[in-house]
């Protein structure tokens, strides 16, 4: 089968299409033939070479997420999964593939009216951002801002934060184009990277959600308003200063805190729950999935290439189908 590897970490150039035999189930675990599969952030990360100290060597098959068929199961799982459609999660690779393999407590059914392509924007972002809010103790009538707002994850938190009964839902973003979109998925104030502008913008927030960290984190620190939480669910501007928290000792008797959130945290029945419940919401049209472009399989380099220039708006996704 074909897959996508990466031959040399640095540059989407690293990236290469190569064939490998095709999957054969372990105990617990199915095969999905992918209709697609979804382009995420720490796809970019691990690419580049960054977490090769957490064993990430080259070679590695990128892709958490996918969605399409299972042709075959593995012992103890049961059979009638077979030629179910259904949104997997390969774990931190695997997914760069035309057959991915997937625990079956890991893989979701998916409802009738909800799109291959659709699965994958959404299954693992929107899990994300829903237990990103909840550990910030979000709550109806706070004030949310989501700094990185134009990436899946973003979007979700955009989404979530306003049917959840914000007060008000500011974004930072790069351009007016991508605030008009922001805007119309429930943000009411949008926001330069830096976080000014938006003269009707709220002086603080009682909830930050961080996708981007970055050596600029700490001065959202300074939009916290008292009691205020920051949750970092992503970092794909790069690690925060080693000394960040020092900013929040500065400013103790505001009672503010930080956290990192990561859904590996959260058990997978928790998980499935609210995949489910949200598959099913966007399929009735109540959630939105942003597709910025769909390319097929061996596009994997100019897909990461458009990821690392910052073009993209929601998800690219992958069709192995198409190669």
């Amino acid at each position: 089968m074909k897959a996508i590897a990466i031959q040399t970490f640095g540059g989407p150039e690293g990236l290469a299409v190569v064939d490998l035999p095709a999957p054969v189930p372990a105990a617990g675990q199915v095969v999905i033939a992918t209709e697609a599969v979804g382009v995420g952030g720490v796809d970019v990360v691990i690419r580049s070479g960054a977490l090769a100290a957490y064993g990430f060597k080259e070679g590695h098959i990128p892709g958490g997420e996918v969605a399409g068929t299972v042709t075959a199961v593995g012992d103890g799982v049961d059979s009638s999964w077979i030629g179910r459609r259904v949104w997997g999660f390969t774990g931190t690779g695997g997914g760069y593939v035309e057959q991915a393999l997937a625990p079956v407590e890991e893989i979701v059914p998916l409802p009738e009216n909800l799109s291959a392509v659709d699965a994958v924007t959404l299954g693992s972002s929107g899990v994300v951002a829903h237990f990103g809010l909840r550990h910030a103790h979000f709550a109806p009538g706070e004030t949310v801002l989501v700094r990185g707002a134009a990436g899946s994850i973003g979007i979700m938190a955009v989404q979530l934060a306003a049917r959840g009964g914000a007060a008000a839902v500011a974004v930072t973003t790069s351009s007016a184009g991508r605030g008009e979109r922001l805007r119309g998925l429930g943000a009411t104030h949008v926001l330069d990277r830096s976080g000014e502008g938006g003269e009707q913008a709220p002086a603080g927030y009682d909830v930050i959600i961080d996708v981007v960290a970055g050596q600029d984190m700490p001065s959202f620190f300074d939009r916290l308003n008292p009691n205020g939480r920051m949750v970092a669910v992503g970092a794909v501007a790069g690690r925060p200063p080693a000394d960040f928290g020092t900013k929040i000792m500065a400013a103790f008797q505001k009672s503010m805190s930080f956290a990192a959130f990561s859904a590996a945290t959260v058990t997978a029945a928790e998980r499935l729950a609210v995949r489910s419940e949200q598959f099913a919401a966007a399929g009735r049209g109540e959630i939105e999935t942003v597709v910025h472009e769909v390319l097929p399989l061996h596009a994997a380099v100019p897909a990461h290439q458009k990821m690392d220039a910052g073009e993209v708006f929601g998800r690219i996704v992958l069709t192995p189908q198409a190669t």
